[in-house]
């Protein structure tokens, strides 16, 4: 019998684990001692904030980020060959999704071993519900270019195919280009083509803002540097 690996779901920001997560997610938890995590420091924050049964010292920890190898993979697998139960720890949010952990969870998936995702938040889907733009049909399209020529393309493509499809199209940028990221939308889209900008999910400085194209340029730009921040945009 192998184990299962449950994908734990992380708060977006310093939030307690008890304010963002279910009791059932919690008790999922606590009795874990085998984790795959993005980084041990933070992971382990998290695991104290939550309480495990385990004492932390003695709680096995590997690192899983876009700095491991892909050789490396396959021992990471070990502990549910083995019958251990693992959680798969991202930094913030939803393991898996925008995430190295997907990785992992293909390679489990391909050798039948039970995938678990459990319930707790998701900056993308938070952004799309509260954005008002196309609920019923969306993509989530990653980091775009961090180049200036590349970026442009890619959201004159984006704004193409979100008129084509009338498809709402949702992507991430690091914070620290936010601010680049938003004036390389303003300059490169439509007038009438619609941005929600969506910062600090869940924590107390969230922001959910959707204007056209023409109105954002007319007021002043949202305060995103170095915040998480979800783009959004319907042609």
């Amino acid at each position: 019998m192998t184990g299962n690996l449950y994908l734990i779901p992380v708060p977006l920001g310093p939030t307690p684990p008890q304010e963002s997560l279910p009791a059932s997610v919690l008790a999922v938890i606590k009795p874990l001692t085998h984790f795959v995590v993005e980084q041990a420091k933070t992971a382990r924050a998290f695991l104290k904030a939550v309480g495990t049964d385990t004492p932390l010292q003695e709680l096995q920890l590997t690192e899983l980020n876009e700095h491991t190898k892909a050789d490396a993979l396959d021992r990471l697998l070990a502990p549910l060959r083995n019958g251990q139960d693992v959680g798969l720890l991202s930094e913030a949010g939803c393991p898996a999704v925008a995430d190295p952990g997907a990785n992992l969870v293909a390679l489990a998936q391909s050798e039948n071993i039970r995938v678990v995702p459990l319930i707790g938040p998701s900056s993308l889907l938070l952004a799309l519900m509260a954005s008002g733009l196309n609920g019923q049909r969306f993509a989530f399209q990653g980091y775009l270019p961090a180049k200036e020529a590349g970026r442009t393309k890619a959201l004159r493509d984006l704004e193409s195919e979100s008129r084509k499809r009338k498809q709402t199209q949702i992507f991430i940028e690091t914070p620290y280009r936010n601010r680049q990221m938003f004036d390389s939308i303003l300059q490169s889209c439509q007038p009438g083509t619609r941005l929600a900008v969506a910062t600090d999910l869940t924590l107390p400085a969230e922001s959910v803002l959707t204007r056209s194209i023409e109105q954002w340029k007319k007021q002043t730009p949202p305060e995103i540097e170095r915040r998480p921040t979800v783009f959004l945009m319907l042609a």
